[in-house]
């Protein structure tokens, strides 16, 4: 468990996630604590944010490599639509664990995300794995998008094989922890509420870097 809280609590971080390289989303997220053992930030609902701009109903994940422009999409202004989170990201893990928050932030579960993630002053790029975890109140679990993982590995734009093999088993260590009740999933953190004094981060500068 992480303990006691970073003296630049409430700052302002960018949150850039990216699929197979393109840039897909940049949420501006504020810092709850950092450590040697980690960092944890916190997602609010509705933020001003930047995506990309796709066809009517497409989604990154599902247009081939081949098929998106060389120099990345543009992105226009939009709010985050999912909900308020709180995310975990552990030094040096191919991972991030959320604390997912529905209406009047009642905690709906986990979500372990598998990615490769990079930072950079108040950036922090997430290179997303595509297979995820869902994690029950109860601690049951179950993979996410596994055929989609599948489809992808071997891809130049995406993981080998043998990546594929190691993001699975990072996904199955974390679910261990779950299995076992231990941090993260130990029930701390669950009733989290964001100080009153923070309001929701303004939308950040256009991303400069569309490609990952």
């Amino acid at each position: 468990m992480i303990n006691g809280m970073d003296d630049d609590q409430g700052r302002i971080l960018r949150w850039n996630f990216f699929i197979g390289g393109h840039l897909s989303a940049s949420v501006p997220v504020r810092l709850v604590e950092r450590t040697e053992a980690g960092q944890l930030v916190w997602m609010e609902a509705g933020t001003p944010m930047w995506r990309t701009k796709l066809p009517r109903g497409a989604h990154l994940r599902d247009i081939a490599p081949h098929r998106r422009p060389a120099g990345g999409y543009p992105v226009v202004a939009d709010r985050w639509p999912m909900g308020s989170a709180l995310f975990y990201q552990p030094t040096g893990a191919a991972h991030s664990v959320l604390w997912l928050f529905g209406r009047r932030q009642k905690f709906r579960g986990w979500y372990v995300n598998l990615e490769r993630r990079i930072h950079h002053g108040d950036d922090i790029d997430i290179s997303d794995h595509e297979l995820d975890i869902n994690v029950a109140p109860d601690r049951t679990w179950r993979w996410k998008d596994e055929q989609s993982f599948v489809e992808k590995t071997g891809h130049p734009a995406y993981w080998s094989a043998d990546e594929a093999s190691a993001i699975r088993s990072e996904g199955a260590s974390v679910a261990r922890l779950a299995e076992a009740g231990t941090f993260p999933f130990d029930g701390t953190w669950c009733n989290f509420r964001p100080p009153p004094t923070w309001t929701t981060p303004p939308r950040p500068p256009v991303p400069r870097h569309p490609l990952l």
